[in-house]
């Protein structure tokens, strides 16, 4: 079992780069104010959708990756998070937009003149300072207008910056998706070939047991190749159940994956056999990664509305001028007698002295930008090790999978000599069993190792930044 464990540690280390990998998605600059609702990776959930059936759902390895990139969680709240930057940039547009009002009032007074300065007094009149009530009614339309304001017009390249890295952190989430639902579904794959190498197991086992009984009872072999062949049985069938209970738990982790309803059962239709991947060289694969990278992009796009942001900040010394205009029709005590009126102002706002702030929005935006800088180096550097990683994880993969078929045959034509031997009483039945578990352990491996290269190829795609338009392709699926 010593070469099996190897081979399972092997896809698990795989595997588990993968999850730490999952662990911490790529987030778009619109959800930075969002609050988490659940410590879960959002891209191992999802919003189940439907009702389940009786009849088990047929589910091929493009239909998963369908609806993975539909319902999966994580690609839910990339889409949110891309309209919250999208609001943010019609927000900053908005202060560029003319704003145009119009009202329709009627407006009741009593005036006391003394209050205003009215306070005339002349001998033998008697002027009662209080007017009796009045009515005013006035329908007016009001414009105003930021003719020229330079900040407004950088904090708006800024958000559009922001909302284009948002969009491209969505494609990045998108990408994380399909090898999140790839790596899901292959290991189904992977649980349901163990199961059937198991299954097999337990028949040879059990034939061997029944064989070995019969041969006791006939007082042909000892007590002790009976108990030991017994051992081997009941063994091979607490595999089967632990293995049978391993694809159930993977298969619910699936489904919740791509959001399918609760309790809905599904068969998987594709077997993803083995199928090499030719014509992919390691500076071919660099070069596609910087080129087409999702999250690479998002960096990029967020270096540049770092720096627009510093402009913005320098351009709060900046005058700025405004206008603003009303139009109406204004009388008393109605509009019989009413007339109109308008008002045109125009405003040139110099600043002269602001205090500190703008020397403080500047810095904290010099400050952002360092940060945007040097997290898209750590960025180019993490997709030159992914990629590199994503090689070397396939070329030692793809020899696993050479050495464990090789080792399948082997360890078959051990256990028929095996089995030859103990039939004609060459030898006990310890070589059987020991032959046994080299052919389990063979076919163990070799279900581990294909399992680690189809990942491995899914892993080369997504660390390119093509996961989503080619990895049936590289899967060798249609």
């Amino acid at each position: 079992m010593t070469r099996d464990r190897r081979v399972f540690d092997s896809a698990s280390t795989l595997a588990l780069g993968i999850v730490l990998l999952l662990g911490t998605p790529q987030r778009g600059s619109g959800q930075a104010g969002a609050a988490p609702t659940s410590t879960q990776n959002p891209l191992l959930g999802s919003v189940p959708t439907g009702k389940a059936t009786s009849t088990p759902l047929p589910l091929s390895l493009k239909d998963a990756l369908d609806r993975g990139l539909k319902y999966n969680l994580g690609v839910i709240e990339a889409d949110q998070g891309t309209r919250a930057a999208r609001a943010e940039r019609l927000r900053s547009l908005n202060a560029l937009l003319p704003n145009l009002d119009a009202r329709i009032s009627n407006t009741v007074e009593q005036l006391n003149l003394k209050a205003v300065g009215f306070n005339v007094h002349i001998p033998g009149v008697n002027i009662n300072p209080i007017t009796p009530p009045f009515s005013v009614q006035d329908a007016r339309a009001t414009v105003s207008q930021e003719v020229f304001d330079w900040a407004a017009v950088k904090n708006l390249k800024a958000s559009g910056a922001a909302e284009k890295a948002s969009q491209d952190a969505y494609k990045n989430d998108r990408e994380l998706v399909v090898l999140t639902t790839a790596n899901a579904y292959l290991l189904v794959v992977s649980d349901a070939a163990a199961v059937d190498s198991t299954r097999a197991q337990v028949e040879t086992a059990k034939v061997l047991y029944q064989r070995t009984a019969d041969q006791h009872k006939a007082g042909v072999v000892a007590n002790i190749d009976e108990l030991r062949s017994q051992v081997e049985f009941q063994t091979q069938q607490q595999r089967l159940i632990a293995a049978q209970n391993q694809l159930d738990i993977d298969k619910l982790t699936l489904a919740r994956v791509i959001g399918l309803p609760n309790g809905q059962e599904f068969q998987l239709t594709d077997a993803v056999p083995y199928a090499p991947l030719d014509g992919m060289t390691l500076n071919g694969a660099l070069q596609q990664a910087y080129a087409a990278r999702s999250d690479y992009l998002a960096a990029t796009e967020q270096v540049r509305s770092a720096k627009l942001s510093i402009q913005a900040a320098g351009a709060e010394n900046y005058p700025s001028l405004s206008v603003y205009t009303d139009f109406g029709d204004i009388g008393s005590p109605n509009f019989g007698t009413s007339h109109e009126t308008f008002t045109f102002q125009a405003m040139l706002n110099i600043p002269i002295f602001q205090g500190t702030r703008v020397r403080a929005d500047k810095l904290q935006a010099d400050s952002a930008l360092r940060q945007r800088q040097a997290e898209l180096e750590d960025l180019r550097g993490k997709i030159d090790d992914d990629v590199r990683t994503a090689f070397l994880n396939l070329k030692s993969s793809s020899d696993l999978v050479a050495v464990a078929r090789s080792n399948i045959d082997l360890a078959h034509q051990t256990l028929k000599q095996a089995q030859d031997r103990f039939l004609s009483g060459v030898a006990d039945n310890l070589e059987v069993v020991q032959a046994q578990e080299s052919v389990a352990s063979a076919e163990q491996s070799y279900i581990a190792s294909l399992y680690s290269y189809n990942l491995a190829k899914v892993a080369l795609a997504q660390a390119m930044g093509i996961a989503e338009q080619s990895a049936l392709h590289f899967l060798g699926e249609k």
